[in-house]
């Protein structure tokens, strides 16, 4: 249990970092048609957890991945940002790294608290096969395997980093914030309408249910498959997730 609790504070460094180098790695073998290794899902997450049990193994490797991603933030953010203060005195210097350090981990909870939330919980739906994107599908999807916080107001929407509006994010990833929230109104109303679960709740009530999720406490919810929309089903593996990026584009 304690693993889901410590990735709270590691959330970026753990979670986001490794992620990322991961997909750019994926992405150059599939550029240069280098087969991936045997037993390794380009869909599947990679954290740091997962790196040192030797998950990734061929197409990211530990030495690589602190040699060019955390190394270079740590050293840079940590240890060369904060020198001027040696000027002063080492406790300066001390200071200011231990300050850097904690504002860090501040931002990694914060992190975690305005984007897993909203993406977990025993209300939202979980989905075994891909679908197109832009399909009818893609936007029935976006909106029931997502959660919003509580939505309006300048204020109110910086302090959520503007991750309140996951719902409308995910159903147009290419809208400005603001438009976010002009369209949040109307794409509620449409969900009322036509009986689409639209789950709004303020953010501790979700990272309760989110951490109910990590701890093993609850699941998410199956989508049956027999609702599923058979024109709309792709494999996101290999030439099908190529054909259907140029269908969608």
């Amino acid at each position: 249990w304690m693993m889901p609790i410590v990735s709270i504070f590691l959330w970026k460094w753990g979670y986001y970092a490794s992620n990322t180098y991961k997909e750019m790695k994926v992405t150059e073998m599939q550029r240069q048609g280098k087969p991936f290794p045997p037993g390794f899902d380009p869909k599947d997450p990679l954290t740091l957890g997962d790196l040192f049990q030797g998950k990734g193994k061929g197409v990211v490797s530990k030495r690589d991945f602190f040699m060019r991603v955390l190394g270079p933030y740590f050293i840079v953010h940590f240890l060369v940002l904060p020198a001027p203060l040696l000027f002063f005195s080492p406790a300066f210097y001390l200071s200011g790294v231990v300050n850097l350090l904690l504002a860090d981990v501040l931002s990694n909870i914060h992190g975690y608290i305005v984007v897993v939330p909203n993406h977990a919980g025993s209300d939202l739906y979980r989905f075994n096969r891909g679908c197109k994107p832009k399909s009818p599908t893609f936007f029935l999807r976006a909106v029931i395997s997502s959660a919003n916080f509580r939505t309006g107001g300048n204020f109110n929407d910086f302090l959520h980093g503007w991750l309140n509006y996951q719902i409308e994010h995910h159903c147009w990833p290419d809208l400005s914030m603001l438009a976010y929230q002009k369209g949040q109104p109307e794409l509620k109303k449409i969900c009322d309408k036509y009986g689409v679960p639209y789950i709004q709740e303020n953010v501790f009530v979700r990272t309760k249910k989110a951490l109910a999720i990590s701890l093993g406490l609850s699941k998410m919810r199956p989508y049956p498959e027999q609702y599923e929309r058979e024109e709309d089903m792709m494999d996101w593996s290999g030439d099908g997730k190529q054909k259907a990026l140029m269908a969608a584009a």
